[in-house]
Order: C-alpha cells, then sequence, then structure tokens
C-alpha cells in the first residue's frame, strides 16, 4: 500500500537511502555552524586588537598632548652632558608631563633643558635690561637683587607653567566625568566589555571632552598589552590625580575582581560627581557678592561720587572764587 504513493521507479530501499543521505548531509550542515559559531567573537577580537594597535602607534607617534615638535640635538647634547635623564628630577619631571597630558621623551628633555637654561637666560636678560635701559645709576646691591629675581623666575617658570596645565586639565577632566560615566553605562548595559567600552566612550568623546577621551583611551590600550589589568587602571588614578577618578578606578577594579553589577555603581558615581559639579557652580556662584566688592568700590564708587558731588563742588568753587 505504502508503495503506490512512491515515484514511477522507486523503491522502498531507493526511499530509506535518501532518507539517510538527507539526515547525514543535514548532521554535517549543524557540526559546521557548530564550529562557525565562535566565529562572531574571534572577528570581535581581531577587530579590538587592530584597534588597539592604531590607538597605540599614534600615541607613541604622536601625543595628543605634545605641542611641539622633538627637540634640537643641541637641547638633548645639554640634558645628556649634564646626565639629567638620570636623576629623581627626571621621573619627577616626567610625572608632571603625564599629568598635564604631555607623554612623550622628547618633551622631558625639553623640559630639562628649560630648566637648565632660562635662569641664565632670564638673569643675563636682566643685566642687560637694565643696562640698555639706562639703569646703571642704581646701586649694585639692587642690581645683583634684580637678576637674582630674574635668575629664580627662570628656575620656576617652566615647573609653573607645567603646574598651570596640569589644573586646567584636571578641571575639563571633572567637568566632563559625569558625561562620560552616563555613557560608560549605556555600553555597559549594551553587553559591551570595558575595553570595547572605554574605546567607544572615548570615540564618541573626541570632540567635547578631549582630555577624559585621551584618558579613556590611553586606558584601553594598557588594558589590552599590560599584563595585569590592575596596573592599567591604577595608571589611569595616577595620570589624573582625581579623588573623583579613583572612585571611579576602585569601581572598576571591584567590578573586575568580584564581578559586582558595572553599570549600576558608574551611574551611581555619575550622580553623585553631577551633583557634586552642581554644587561646586553654586558656590561661585555665591561667592559673587564678596567678590565683586572690591571692583566696585575701586572702579564704581569713585566715578560715582564725582557725579553726584562734583557740580556741588564746581558751585563752591565758583562762589568762593566770586567773593574773593
Amino acid at each position: 500500500m505504502f508503495a503506490e504513493y512512491l515515484p514511477i521507479g522507486w523503491t522502498a530501499e531507493d526511499l530509506i537511502t535518501l532518507a539517510a543521505g538527507i539526515a547525514v548531509a543535514s548532521t554535517l550542515l549543524f557540526v559546521w555552524y557548530g564550529l562557525l559559531a565562535p566565529a562572531p567573537s574571534r572577528r570581535r577580537d581581531k577587530l579590538l586588537a587592530q584597534r588597539r594597535a592604531v590607538l597605540k602607534a599614534e600615541r607613541i607617534a604622536q601625543p595628543r598632548g605634545e605641542r611641539r615638535g622633538a627637540p634640537s640635538g643641541f637641547a638633548r647634547g645639554v640634558v645628556m652632558k649634564f646626565n639629567l635623564m638620570r636623576s629623581q628630577h627626571a621621573e619627577k619631571s616626567q610625572t608632571l608631563l603625564m599629568q598635564a597630558g604631555i607623554r612623550s621623551r622628547d618633551a622631558t628633555v625639553t623640559f630639562l633643558f628649560c630648566k637648565v637654561v632660562l635662569p641664565f637666560a632670564f638673569g643675563i636678560g636682566a643685566f642687560l635690561l637694565i643696562r640698555a635701559m639706562g639703569f646703571t645709576h642704581m646701586k649694585p646691591l639692587h642690581q645683583t637683587l634684580i637678576c637674582i629675581i630674574a635668575v629664580v623666575i627662570g628656575a620656576y617658570s617652566p615647573e609653573l607653567y607645567v603646574k598651570n596645565l596640569i589644573q586646567k586639565r584636571q578641571d575639563a577632566l571633572r567637568k566632563s566625568l559625569p558625561d562620560g560615566l552616563d555613557l560608560l553605562v549605556i555600553c555597559a548595559e549594551a553587553g559591551l566589555s570595558l575595553d570595547a567600552a572605554l574605546i567607544r566612550v572615548a570615540r564618541e568623546l573626541a570632540n567635547a571632552a578631549p582630555e577624559l577621551s585621551d584618558e579613556f583611551s590611553l586606558t584601553s590600550i594598557e588594558l589590552g598589552f599590560l599584563p595585569d589589568r590592575k596596573q592599567a587602571l591604577e595608571g589611569l588614578a595616577a595620570r589624573t590625580q582625581l579623588s573623583s577618578i579613583r572612585s571611579v578606578v576602585a569601581t572598576l577594579m571591584q567590578a573586575e575582581r568580584y564581578g559586582t553589577p558595572l553599570a549600576e555603581s558608574l551611574r551611581v558615581l555619575a550622580s553623585e560627581f553631577r551633583t557634586e559639579r552642581l554644587l561646586k557652580a553654586e558656590e561661585k556662584a555665591a561667592k559673587l557678592p564678596a567678590t565683586l566688592t572690591i571692583p566696585m568700590v575701586v572702579f564704581i564708587l569713585p566715578p560715582l561720587f564725582i557725579v553726584l558731588i562734583g557740580p556741588g563742588i564746581l558751585k563752591v568753587i565758583d562762589n568762593m572764587s566770586k567773593m574773593k
């Protein structure tokens, strides 16, 4: 009865052979796609590795914070002659430049060269200025004192300049950190890993907050090639020297170590930092009346007194002149 439904010329053995062939082909396809299932993740890991390599090459070739070209051979020769690169002061200078966003060995050479040359340049310039301006009638002690002051200013001016850059960079990081944490929360909730989330946030903040984008980008690179991920996160805190970023680093390290929910912790930190930023803005606004008191007394009240009392004083002077 079953043979009536078979095509003409087919037998039951032919049907069994066809079913067995289909089963074998289906099994091979299932095994094939099962082996290829991890391919998207491997492709994603390859893309991340290529992205890290590109970012690392850009960082080495042209750091974002470096504003000048490589120092000349004369500057390097002076620094090497005095053996400044091996001193403890060189490590301190490199740390300061790193906190200012200038990460280059050539920048350290330039900084040390300025520390050596500028005191002499300022001192000689002050001496020549005294001679050129005709202040030779001054006492020799006063001339010497002016030259010493110029030398001190030249010695501390590079460090003051770098510390000013550090302060501006820290203020920019503090202002943009809540927005960066909000983006990290979105990336974490979307299922991205910490490395991929930092790269994504760094790309999104490249124009709005270049300082925070720079730090996140460098941290993602260090997470990729440093043997200890904790070292990369601690490097972020060491470069910025901000208590808020130390809290973020502690949260990230806790999430890496214990597997705690990252998105919820970052959301709480973002809310706290945004509230802190608002309180600082309100504090500055509250200080404005006291700050404006001195300019008001110096620049506004004297013209006001002149306008109000001036006509009366002039009339009194006229009447007194007529009486004479």
